[in-house]
């Protein structure tokens, strides 16, 4: 499928926090697409809408918790100009694995996750 030039990916970085005092933030990395006639349009769109994004709510405890905006990450053109199965729509590089592994709690229990990483049991 043939999709228009104009759409961009950014990655926006969100923190809790809570009225509990000893509440340890949760952050959420989102992956926002936006449809813009330039990167620096894109930019301004994904700061809007990251920051309009801000809620608060009571948990199951009864605890205060909000989400604000911390930081737009980045914000780049898609990869490709068209999607089919299995397009990439977006990618990073790095060089510390395991800092990485560190970071995502979703490769914490894989067999081949440094051992270091994997949940003490």
């Amino acid at each position: 499928m043939q999709i228009p030039s104009n759409l961009y990916m950014a990655v926006v970085l969100y923190e809790s926090s809570s009225s509990r005092p000893d509440y340890q933030p949760l952050y959420e990395e989102t992956f926002m697409l936006i449809i813009a006639t330039s990167i620096e349009e894109a930019t301004k769109k994904a700061l809007d809408y990251a920051k309009k994004a801000h809620a608060t709510y009571l948990n199951d405890q009864q605890e205060e918790i909000t989400w604000k905006f911390k930081h737009l990450v980045d914000v780049n053109t898609l990869l490709y100009d068209s999607f089919e199965d299995g397009t990439e729509l977006y990618s990073r590089h790095f060089y510390n694995y395991d800092a990485y592994i560190q970071f995502e709690l979703n490769l914490k229990d894989k067999p081949d996750a440094p051992s270091d990483a994997k949940p003490k049991t």
